[in-house]
């Protein structure tokens, strides 16, 4: 038999958090003496201490670990918890860390107001192109519904490509199309040369885009959380110079190397006078 505080050294926990399990039920000691009150432990339930601790550190409150408890998981069991949970924590930090880098680059942009230039703006006519492309639906047009679409679909692409032995004729084509429900369709392509229907025995599509007779590019560096800036200098442009914007922007992946800060885009939207 352990007392209390050796009890809580071997389990790495508190005193005070062993008397609080005991008041609730959650882990009785084994022994209570009936004159001083010392409570007094068994090395057998350390068993038990582990999957509270490891429930509640699962997100668990402790009227769920208790019932948990009683339904004897077993250490397999927990191990998926234990799984589903880290998946879950990897999900949330990766779509914090996005908002985050989204906060920045709204920062940037209000940083900006006022001094962007827009002479890097560039018209030009975009020749129609045969693609081999998968596409999926998006919540929004934010960067943080975007992101998490349409980069599965560009590796999803060239796996169905590489696997079809398909050559890739030309950089990586993304466009948007917005549906009246305010989601978004997501296309992700590759230039091909390949007949139209040639892409359904390996699951993709091949379709044409149509050309753009007139389209205001603008080049952007560093990963696409960081576009907003980019996209507010060719807003102001098409502003100024008396266009209005048809449709949301194609983006060329004109460079996309491992480090995303050393990626290279190019943006073009179509535009025509009122």
């Amino acid at each position: 038999m352990f007392s209390i505080g050796d009890f809580a050294r071997l389990g790495l926990v508190s005193v005070r958090m062993l008397r609080h399990y005991d008041a609730i039920g959650l882990l009785r000691p084994a022994h209570v003496d009936p004159v001083t009150g010392y409570r007094s432990y068994q090395a057998g339930q350390l068993a038990r201490l582990n999957r509270v601790v490891a429930l509640k550190d699962l997100g668990f409150t402790l009227d769920q670990v208790s019932a948990i408890l009683d339904d004897k998981v077993s250490a397999e069991e927990l191990h998926g918890m234990v799984r589903l949970r880290r998946a879950q924590l990897e999900a949330r930090i990766n779509a914090d860390l996005t908002r985050l880098r989204g906060v920045e680059a709204r920062l940037r942009t209000i940083e900006r107001e006022g001094v962007m230039g827009t002479d890097e703006v560039i018209v030009k006519r975009v020749a129609p192109v045969r693609v081999a492309q998968l596409s999926a639906r998006a919540a929004s047009y934010d960067t943080e519904d975007i992101g998490p679409v349409i980069q599965p679909l560009y590796r999803q692409i060239c796996e169905r490509l590489e696997a079809a032995r398909v050559p890739m004729q030309g950089p990586g084509i993304a466009y948007y199309l917005p549906e009246d429900d305010g989601t978004v369709l997501v296309h992700a392509t590759f230039p091909v040369n390949l007949d139209i229907g040639d892409g359904k025995a390996h699951d993709f599509d091949v379709v044409d885009l149509p050309p753009i007779e007139a389209a205001a590019t603008i080049i952007h560096r560093g990963p696409m959380e960081s576009v907003g800036p980019t996209f507010q200098t060719l807003a102001h442009w098409i502003e100024e110079n008396g266009y209005q914007a048809l449709g949301l922007a194609r983006e060329v992946s004109l460079h996309c190397p491992p480090d995303l800060d050393e990626w290279v885009h190019e943006l073009q939207i179509e535009i025509a006078k009122p």
